[in-house]
């Protein structure tokens, strides 16, 4: 007798299972570095540049971080993304070059280096400017190269060897270089008008370096005697009354707005008003709809309605400052003047104006000829010679401006003070450095106009006829913003014309951010383009001290260009002036301007020293990808910078994500105690785990991320690595001559084909659409759903049991071996490390790459005419039926139940192997039976030719023999 007869043998030896050396636990926090040194030993992005010459380009252009501290979730979120991209976009056989970049200049380098000067009690204005620059270029350059390692760690790759930095002597030679086309088209002005300024950091901000928090404020209502009102005589001698959150302000008021069309009342008050008694049986103007609120405030309520009128009965009409008996420029008359923006929201329907301190309050003054005072100084103090209150502030101190303080205290002494308050909660923008309080105020700056009209010449007052802190803010020339060659749109030829013009042409991701954007670009006021600080590319700028007009000379410019190739930025504090301006221009008539350009004008010129200095003139980018955030930073000033020089937007496409969210959704914050590290993540779990987050997210959203989160990322990634294990298992010992033709295959080999394809096409429309979460989703859903729950489990029986030779398992084998080269292409995007880690376990090489690789070419004729839908939905109606079986152990396995359904479809295929069961027939419903039959002892199937347990079933036997 046989062995194959022989019921207590024992076949496992007999049964060809997987065998790979390919762990199931990842320790992908230990192998990472590794693979990343290989990596570098084998020169994997040149070898990516050299494999993708000469085909179709792809350009991500990196948005360059500050370099001032380790990465964050969301740098790692961001950098992630941006590479999931690229490696698909070059999988998908385009020649997709990486450059990352770094932002060096500006505030926040520079307030960290100051930080370090007032903790040891030095005075940075002390130091030399150019040896304090040194400084912020050191701090930069320690910090550019933390972060680059960290990134790299992320599996981010790229052209890490030569990223670009803004403060390089060539990217700060063409950012000057951008500046001067937009002087020499006209397309700058210096101006005096209200900006963000930080007093904290003496300097303009842009708005994007804005953030608003609830604070508390002191609300006032003072009172302005009335002396001229030709449209309304009952006014003369009655009191104007303001509403003002920031009673800062009132020190440099000059008029009074109204709304021509709001209903006003005179009321007379019987009774004491405020502290002062000058008020006694005194008459107060306020809008009718806002009496009520006055009243609650003032706390009296015992008056009598003495006039009434609109408000175009103010026309004309003229008020004296509460302090008017200060002289000089508290005596000149209040003129009242109509606003459109005047509402009754709020407030007492009139409104005080100071144009130094607000956008609407300039731009009525200065269409009234009436212009700022500069009172205020860099640091929040009046200046010295300013009547009320000089040398004194700071404007942001919430004690000055309380109602104890010394603002509310004169007031009160001159009986103009009807009430105070320290109690106002409201939204205030703050530095987004120093989280301190920002004001408006009018200084000079240089601008860059979004339409075609300049502000109109404005000098200090109550200063002589001197410039305004020893700069002179006359317009320099009418801006003439211009289009591209070619360029066609539908707006005004302005700087905002053009740029609403782009954002049509452009591609947003998702389509709603094209809103967003366009709507802020409709929106924004001027560009200020200048900053009071020392770290940063300065303004190279010649003003002509008696015309105000900048020189624009192309032989002067071209030195200037010059000293910013050979030494940088640093060139313009070190340079002989007279030596740039040559021989035909005299150094004394000109103003040498010192302001540095806004950071933002800096990142955005850099479609012009990254994209265009490395892959040509004309070379633009066809994706840029950041936060929602840059619709008001990165996104906007590099499209207005791009339009104002080329008219045209730098980006074919952008794609905007959320932000990173602690595992409840809040903001995360250090004082919360909520940050989720980064670094952390990878040190315990790896990187390619956090890449996997990122691509599951619906990143166009807010996303969380937190230890549930992270353990369901765990759990995806298991199941994708158990698929890579179980297919190198099952490939042990496969080559080319055990390959089967579709047309041989069985009808479930050809249709996991036929699926494979339907996959190929979603993840190439999901790649292509920058939708990850999309990409992903179908992958682990194919890997899960289609192989592992369904063709894995049928065909493992024949895997491990059929011959070597049998036609439906090399078929299989065939199958799997396409599943391989396809899946670890696919996932290699998103799992980096795991892929390459893949690759090598099935095809070692000192110099190979699954990075390397194009995207796969599966192969054709795979259709199927079996039903497969309908077999499936029976296959899951069949185990569920078993389920309870299994529980109350009628049966051990699926193979132990005979089950019986309606309508059986025909599949080409034994029912019974696909359902993993004894037996498959019809009936009028799904019911299930204990089999009676007897199982292989090798197959463990349950097959009517077995006499008893344990012996061979005839395939079986046939194998064994």
């Amino acid at each position: 007798m046989t062995d194959t007869t022989d019921s207590a043998r024992d076949w496992r030896d007999t049964v060809f299972l997987p065998k790979t050396d390919f762990p199931m636990k990842a320790g992908l926090a230990a192998k990472e570095p590794a693979i990343l040194e290989r990596w570098a030993k084998i020169g994997l992005y040149a070898k990516l540049r050299e494999a993708r010459a000469g085909r179709e380009t792809f350009l991500l252009h990196d948005g360059p971080p500050y370099a001032n501290g380790d990465i964050h979730m969301g740098h790692a979120m961001n950098k992630i993304l941006k590479d999931i991209v690229v490696r698909s976009q070059t999988l998908l056989g385009k020649d997709a070059p990486y450059v990352p970049g770094w932002d060096c200049h500006g505030l926040p380098i520079e307030w960290k280096v100051e930080e370090a000067y007032r903790a040891k009690k030095l005075n940075k204005d002390e130091v030399d400017p150019v040896a304090f620059r040194a400084e912020c270029r050191a701090y930069a350059e320690k910090w550019v190269a933390v972060q680059r390692g960290q990134f790299e760690r992320l599996g981010v790759m790229g052209d890490w060897a030569t990223p670009y930095l803004t403060m390089n002597y060539q990217s700060e030679a063409i950012i000057a270089g951008e500046l001067l086309k937009f002087a020499e088209s006209g397309q700058l002005y210096r101006g005096a008008k209200p900006v963000m300024w930080s007093p904290v950091e003496k300097t303009a901000l842009a708005e994007a370096e804005v953030e608003y928090e609830d604070v508390v404020s002191t609300q006032i209502d003072v009172a302005f005697e009335i002396v001229e009102a030709p449209g309304a005589r009952d006014l003369e001698d009655a009191h104007a009354v303001i509403w003002t959150t920031t009673p800062w302000t009132i020190p440099v008021n000059q008029a009074l707005a109204y709304g021509p069309d709001i209903d006003y009342v005179m009321v007379h008050i019987n009774s004491a008003v405020g502290s002062s008694e000058r008020h006694k049986a005194s008459h107060f103007l306020v809008a009718e709809q806002l009496l009520d609120q006055f009243w609650a405030r003032v706390g009296s309520h015992d008056h009598m309605v003495v006039w009434r009128g609109k408000g175009l009965a103010l026309e004309g009409a003229v008020a004296r400052h509460p302090m008017h008996k200060l002289g000089g420029f508290f005596a000149r008359p209040r003129p009242f003047l109509p606003g459109d923006f005047v509402t009754t929201d709020a407030g007492t329907g009139l409104v005080h104006m100071a144009p130094d301190h607000g956008e609407d309050d300039f731009l009525l003054c200065k269409a009234h000829g009436i212009d700022p005072v500069f009172a205020v100084d860099g640091a929040g103090m009046y200046r010295a010679d300013w009547l009320w209150l000089g040398g004194q502030g700071s404007v942001i101190n919430k004690k000055f401006t309380a109602s104890d303080g010394p603002i509310c205290s004169d007031l009160r002494a001159a009986g103009a003070l009807l009430a105070a308050s320290d109690d106002f909660a409201h939204s205030y923008p703050h530095s987004w450095r120093s989280k301190a309080k920002i004001i408006f105020r009018a200084t000079p700056q240089w601008f860059i106009p979004m339409d075609s009209c300049s502000p109109s010449p404005l000098r200090g007052e109550g200063r002589g006829e001197g410039p305004i802190d020893g700069a002179n803010p006359l317009p320099l020339s009418q801006p003439s913003p211009r289009r591209g060659e070619g360029f066609e749109g539908g707006n005004n030829p302005t700087l905002r014309g053009i740029a609403l013009d782009a954002i049509e042409t452009t591609r947003w991701v998702p389509e709603r951010s094209r809103n967003r954007i366009r709507s802020m670009v409709e929106g924004r006021p001027d560009w200020v383009i200048s900053r009071q600080r020392a770290w940063g590319v300065p303004i190279a700028l010649y003003v002509n001290r008696a015309t105000g007009d900048y020189l624009r000379d192309a032989q002067v410019n071209a030195r200037i260009l010059q000293a910013f190739t050979t030494g940088g930025a640093d060139a313009w504090f070190q340079a002989d002036h007279q030596a740039l301006l040559g021989g035909k221009y005299a150094l004394a008539d000109y103003e040498v301007v010192t302001d540095i350009l806004d950071v933002w004008f800096d990142s955005g010129s850099t479609h012009a020293f990254v994209v265009e200095a490395r892959y040509g003139e004309g070379a633009r980018a066809d994706l840029y990808l950041e936060g929602s955030d840059q619709h008001r930073g990165w996104f906007q000033s590099s499209l207005l910078e791009s339009c104002g020089t080329r008219g045209q937007a730098p980006y074919g496409a952008v794609l905007t994500h959320g932000f990173a969210l602690d595992g409840k959704g809040k903001k995360m914050s250090k004082s919360l105690g909520n940050v989720v590290d980064p670094l952390k993540i990878i040190g315990e779990s790896g990187a390619d785990i956090l890449r996997l987050w990122v691509a599951q997210t619906d990143y166009f959203e807010d996303v969380r991320i937190g230890k549930e989160v992270l353990a369901g990322t765990g759990d995806t990634y298991r199941k994708l690595r158990n698929t890579f294990r179980y297919l190198l298992g099952a490939l042990d010992g496969f080559e080319e001559s055990e390959k089967v033709a579709v047309a041989e295959m069985p009808e479930l080999e050809r249709y996991v084909l036929a699926k494979l394809a339907e996959l190929d096409a979603e993840l190439k429309a999901a790649a292509n659409d920058f939708e990850f979460n999309r990409y992903s989703r179908a992958l682990t859903d194919f890997a899960n759903e289609d192989l592992s729950a369904f063709f894995f489990d049928i065909r493992k029986d024949c895997l491990y049991c059929d011959a070597p030779s049998d036609p439906k398992r090399r078929a299989y084998r065939t199958v799997l071996d396409t599943l391989f080269h396809a899946l670890v292409r696919y996932a290699a995007p998103i799992l980096a490390f795991t892929a390459e880690e893949v690759w090598q376990a099935r095809f070692p090489s000192e110099e190979g790459s699954v990075h390397l690789l194009d995207w796969p070419v599966l192969p054709e004729g795979a259709a199927t005419t079996a039903d497969w839908s309908a077999i499936r939905a029976l296959r899951v109606q069949v185990t569920e039926a078993i389920e309870p079986y299994r529980r109350e152990k009628k049966v051990r396995s699926s193979l132990e139940a005979e089950v019986t359904a309606p309508d059986l479809p025909a599949s080409g295929d034994d029912l019974a192997e696909l359902f993993i069961v004894s037996k498959v027939t019809q009936a009028e419903s799904v019911t299930v039976t204990p089999t009676q039959r007897h199982k292989c002892g090798r197959c463990w199937r349950h097959l009517p030719e077995v006499a008893e347990d344990g012996l061979l079933c005839d395939r079986c036997a046939g194998v064994v023999n």
